[in-house]
């Protein structure tokens, strides 16, 4: 009589097939749909105040609760957006402030906004934007949203000082498909912020943040001077990239 082994073995296998795939389209249907997933990565290093880094959340909870940004929010195809709120510093200091939460009216934006306010400072040390854009990047890549687009927006007053090259961290970011845009503070007088250092070898620090720190599809760099207030260039700047996952 011929042996029952390879069919049971066989119906194992159905079985277990079947069980990874329902599985997996679980795991798809549970991931939340967005228009866009945004990490806020703000400099929190040495070169950052109190006061100062007061006024860089204040900036960033002001746009983030702007009607104009919950208007553009809420006419895209989803009608909502994931935000994380990180603080970064030298190459060991990286910090998520807010996690990752799906901002789509007032309610959420001003949660979102209040949290990033009553956070307490954890970011020291100095400069690793390669730092910061590995560890923003790491946010998205492992979240459990499915965002039409996908960014890392960068604020900061000075070069890349510590870590691995932010060339190569910028790299590994756009190459799963991760845009990555910048905010230079680079003038004294802005919003009370520090002044701006420059870029590598005496490079312009804006020039610094084109050629080493921004890619990806539509990547751009703005400044924050004495014409354009810290809060202004994060509403500006939000605004673009909300729009721009469209």
């Amino acid at each position: 009589m011929p042996s029952s082994r390879p069919i049971v073995g066989s119906v194992c296998g159905i079985v277990a097939l079947a069980v990874l795939v329902a599985g997996a389209a679980t795991s798809a249907l549970a991931a939340e749909a967005v228009d866009l997933e945004l990490v806020l990565a703000a400099d929190g290093s040495g070169s950052i105040d109190d006061d100062e880094l007061r006024l860089q959340r204040q900036g960033y909870a002001a746009a983030i609760t702007d009607q104009n940004v919950l208007s553009a929010i809420q006419s895209g195809p989803v009608g909502a957006i994931a935000l994380a709120y990180i603080e970064w510093g030298g190459p060991d200091s990286q910090h998520t402030v807010v996690d990752w939460t799906v901002i789509r009216d007032t309610l959420s934006a001003r949660d979102f906004a209040e949290r990033v306010m009553a956070a307490p400072r954890m970011a020291y040390g100095y400069n690793s934007i390669s730092g910061a854009i590995d560890y923003a990047a790491d946010l998205i890549r492992t979240n459990d949203i499915r965002g039409a687009r996908r960014m890392i927006d960068v604020s900061g007053d000075g070069p890349n000082i510590g870590g691995r090259p932010v060339q190569a961290a910028r790299d590994a970011a756009v190459l799963d498909g991760i845009t990555i845009n910048a905010l230079v503070v680079s003038a004294p007088g802005t919003s009370g912020l520090a002044p701006g250092f420059g870029g590598p070898r005496g490079m312009d620090l804006v020039r610094h943040y084109e050629r080493d720190v921004i890619g990806g599809f539509g990547a751009f760099v703005m400044t924050a001077d004495e014409e354009r207030s810290f809060a202004d260039a994060v509403l500006e700047k939000l605004l673009r990239e909300i729009v721009a996952s469209r």
